[in-house]
């Protein structure tokens, strides 16, 4: 992967999903040993999340189209090191927390919306959204 060309986006756009069963397997120690170690670096790379959800999803049996877009991920990855949230120590670091509520908002559900973030300095380590 040293010399592999670092590509745009996180996930090819034209690969066709398919059942995480079908296909011939891959070596799965591996897969989830990489999986997971993408799992980790999304404490870093918040962009990252829907990504390795993607990837995530074929953990049981992988087969050789998630790992050709796992490989895409680590491509991606190596294109975009200056990315990412930095934690730097500064003087009175704060806690810092805003969240947000429509109540009943959906016209067609009448569903709420709430979410919320959280940071710690200059830095994000938490947020959520959720409909209910």
């Amino acid at each position: 992967m040293e010399r592999s060309k670092p590509m745009e986006t996180p996930l090819a756009g034209n690969d066709k999903k398919e059942d995480a069963t079908l296909g011939e397997v891959v070596e799965a120690t591996v897969y989830r040993q990489l999986v997971g170690s993408l799992m980790y670096l999304v404490n870093t790379r918040p962009d990252m999340c829907y990504v390795v959800n993607q990837v995530s999803q074929a953990m049981v049996s992988p087969n050789k189209l998630y790992w050709k877009e796992t490989k895409h991920v680590l491509r991606y990855l190596k294109g975009t090191t200056q990315f990412g949230l930095w934690y730097r120590p500064t003087n009175g670091v704060k806690f810092q927390g805003f969240t947000d509520a429509n109540w009943a908002g959906s016209p067609f559900n009448k569903k709420s919306t709430l979410g919320g973030i959280f940071s710690i300095g200059l830095a994000t380590v938490s947020w959520y959204n959720r409909k209910q």
